[in-house]
């Protein structure tokens, strides 16, 4: 048996800059998704995917060598009724092929179970822990085969490998990647609030390339916000470079701030991680920050020490 095991991963600076190279801080997290391995006499690959309530969401069946789809079930009801799952999961797996020949060119089969310790609608990284996973079983570049499925800048792939927090600059299937000792005297002050859905970071990548324009002042600014993040020693300070974060991006994309969208009267300060309209904030707050997100409605509030690693 093998088993391999995954981060998940937040952005803490640099959305959507980070896939122009801005320098940026990236955050792995205390849940991740594991890939177990077992080899059977049968020539078939046999995946079952598990949620983080040991929930089947896909189950498929491949014939080997060629990858031939013998069976599909997925959770249409959490899944939108997305037949193309195992679809997704046999392109992966080609890809990985293409990269390492030998990889699944056996005889035998084998059954593998992918297991979640996290919501799969919170996006922590339900592809980026499966991509790296896929290729530590191939032996392959994780990077190569982000590129050749799900594309975006890596720093997720790079999250699912470390286990400090780490600054990412993008440079292809090689990236520049720094473990960085983050770890700021007030993050009993910082909490992460899930805002209910589920964004399609693809979509908001393309908005970013159809708005952004010459961005080279920008992405140097984000670079230096960045360095000023690790830098920086108290909690007032670190509001104000949460404002000017969200102020870049916001002209950027011509979207409003998540702080003046919905939380005006909120006594601390907010930040969008990732593509804005959903998945996780950051918030700076104190004792009543979960009891003033609840009251919103956004029951999830997590103390930054619990979720980051």
């Amino acid at each position: 048996m093998k088993e391999f095991y995954s981060n998940g991963k937040l952005l803490l600076t640099g959305e959507y800059f980070v896939l122009d190279g801005a320098k940026s801080l990236a955050v792995p997290t205390t849940c991740g998704q594991d890939l177990v391995i077992e080899p059977i006499n049968e020539p078939q690959l046999i995946w079952n995917s598990f949620t983080n309530e040991g929930k089947c969401w896909l189950e498929a069946i491949f014939d080997l060598p060629k990858l031939r789809l013998v069976s599909a079930t997925f959770d249409s009801e959490k899944d939108g009724g997305n037949d193309k799952l195992a679809e997704n999961l046999k392109e992966i797996v080609l890809q990985a092929q293409k990269l390492n020949p030998a990889f699944l060119n056996s005889e035998k089969g084998f059954n593998v179970k992918t297991n979640l310790t996290f919501p799969k609608n919170w996006g922590l990284g339900t592809s980026s822990t499966l991509i790296n996973n896929i290729a530590n079983w191939a032996t392959i570049n994780p990077y190569e085969l982000l590129k050749t499925t799900f594309g975006g800048s890596g720093y997720d792939i790079a999250c699912a490998q470390n286990n400090t927090p780490i600054i990412y600059i993008k440079k292809g299937i090689n990236p520049l990647i720094e473990k960085v000792n983050f770890n700021p005297s007030f993050k009993e002050d910082l909490y992460f609030v899930y805002l209910n859905k589920k964004q399609n970071s693809r979509e908001g990548i393309k908005r970013f390339h159809e708005l952004k324009g010459n961005l080279t002042s920008e992405v140097q600014q984000i670079s230096v916000l960045t360095n000023e993040f690790l830098l920086c020693k108290n909690l007032v300070d670190f509001e104000k470079l949460l404002i000017e974060h969200e102020q870049i991006i916001s002209k950027t994309i011509q979207l409003k701030p998540v702080q003046e969208e919905l939380f005006s009267d909120y006594f601390g300060q907010t930040k969008s991680l990732g593509a804005w309209g959903g998945d996780f904030i950051l918030a700076t707050g104190n004792d009543n920050t979960p009891n003033y997100f609840k009251q919103k409605g956004f029951e999830t509030v997590i103390p930054y020490s619990k979720l980051i690693l």
